[in-house]
């Protein structure tokens, strides 16, 4: 699956990091005796922590960044090895673990230790970043029609990991002898828009192309691969069919594995909440007096509307009142409510509509209908994120704008959606719900 190459990377440099800090207790045990290394599983559980940690404060994001200033790499590093040493002092000292005398905890040993490993981290993330550069990878040519490549290359520059391809004219696939061109001689894959208008010679010279090894795609494809979003506009009219879907069969075993999972995770989550949902029901309460539920109409499952649920974050509205985007810093927002929506606490009682069936735990996030018919005029392909259940959190969540407030951030949330819906499986579910739990640990509710 596409999704998955961006992060082999990341598993890499996580695994390296797990050797390395074996390397550095190893170090610090011919310094100190070999009763540092007692009990074995404490290295473990201190490499476990520096590579959680390195993931929520941008360790391993840095790796798609091979121009990224030595300074800021730095930077991450150590404030990565001082929240590691925070967190396993902070442990130490909640379960008492001065008691068994683990030299390993040691805050001189532990401060030691992880100076080690932030050398050593520091010097696996410079040799993948040599490797990365060096590496000399096919250079992406596209064919477009005129009015398509402006669109084309604008997706591209929204995401800085990833170069633009290059525009390729159709011409120069017209003679044989253009194949050997300079432009054609240097390593490169090929992409073809939907639009593009080929003669029968040009799609004959692209068949000779694939014939000698380069790569052709679509445009789609491409998109997948490098962007990991599909943007809409550029998709032909008649792109995907509701029958190509697997999990709109209602005996279909990915759906009802789904929705097992859904119910299966909601109902403790529920449960475990409720303490938490007292708490800020009775902060919403004092704040204002007002209300605490939150009933919206929203659009789910084929386009059908449901009452969704939520822990109000607003100031009461009047009854036939405007209910426009949300939008950075808005004065409707109350005092609780902004912290609420940076820690997404506030769309805990949508667990009760997963558990009604209304939503999942994973997908496209429902729209309000009045907002969900101006969007779909606008935007090609819209309604088909409602080809499956809504979900309380998605890649269009974890990825994109968090509370789009335009037309285009709309249309870029949807991009998301359309990726989700065509490689949707349980895999990329998880690590959606990983990224999920990365970004409320981060506070980036908005």
């Amino acid at each position: 699956m596409p999704w998955r190459s961006p992060r082999k990377l990341l598993f890499l440099c996580a695994g390296l990091d797990l050797v390395a800090m074996g390397f550095a207790a190893l170090l610090l045990n011919l310094l100190h005796g070999p009763n540092l290394l007692q009990p074995s599983w404490l290295v473990f559980v201190v490499g476990i922590t520096y590579v959680l940690f390195s993931w929520l404060l941008g360790g391993y994001t840095l790796l798609r960044w091979p121009w990224l200033r030595l300074r800021l790499v730095i930077q991450r590093l150590l404030i990565t090895g001082f929240a590691t040493l925070s967190s396993l002092i902070l442990l130490g000292w909640m379960l008492d673990f001065d008691r068994y005398s683990f030299i390993l905890l040691d805050r001189i040993v532990l401060l030691e230790l992880l100076g080690l490993q932030t050398v050593f981290a520091l010097f696996i993330r410079l040799i993948l970043r040599i490797i990365s550069r060096s590496l000399s990878k096919p250079v992406w040519q596209l064919m477009a029609a005129p009015h398509h490549q402006i669109d084309v290359l604008r997706e591209w520059q929204r995401n800085p990991f990833v170069r633009p391809p290059k525009l390729l004219n159709p011409r120069k696939l017209t003679n044989s002898s253009s194949l050997d061109s300079p432009v054609l001689r240097r390593p490169f894959s090929l992409a073809v828009a939907h639009d593009i208008d080929l003669s029968d010679h040009q799609r004959n010279q692209i068949g000779t192309l694939r014939s000698q090894g380069v790569v052709v795609t679509t445009i789609e494809d491409l998109a997948q691969r490098q962007l990991e979003r599909i943007p809409p506009r550029l998709l032909p009219e008649e792109w995907l069919d509701l029958s190509d879907l697997p999990w709109t069969n209602e005996l279909s075993f990915q759906r009802k594995l789904k929705r097992t999972a859904d119910v299966a995770l909601a109902m403790p989550m529920l449960l475990i909440s409720m303490p938490i949902f007292l708490i800020l029901s009775f902060a919403i309460w004092l704040e204002d007096r007002g209300p605490i539920l939150y009933v919206q109409k929203r659009t789910g499952w084929m386009g059908q509307s449901f009452d969704l649920f939520k822990l109000r974050t607003m100031r009461v509205a009047g009854a036939n009142a405007a209910t426009p985007w949300t939008t950075k810093g808005d004065l409707r927002v109350t005092n609780v409510g902004a912290w609420m929506r940076r820690t997404r606490l506030d769309e805990l009682p949508q667990l009760i509509n997963v558990l009604r069936g209304e939503m999942s735990l994973i997908g496209p996030r429902p729209e309000q209908p009045r907002l969900d018919d101006q969007l779909a005029e606008q935007i090609p392909h819209y309604r088909k994120r409602y080809w499956m259940l809504p979900g309380l959190s998605g890649w269009a969540q974890v990825c994109g704008p968090a509370y789009p407030s335009t037309i285009d951030e709309s249309e870029l949330k949807l991009s998301y959606d359309l990726y989700y819906l065509r490689n949707w499986n349980l895999s990329l579910d998880l690590l959606i719900l990983a990224k999920t739990f990365k970004t409320l640990l981060k506070f980036r509710g908005v």
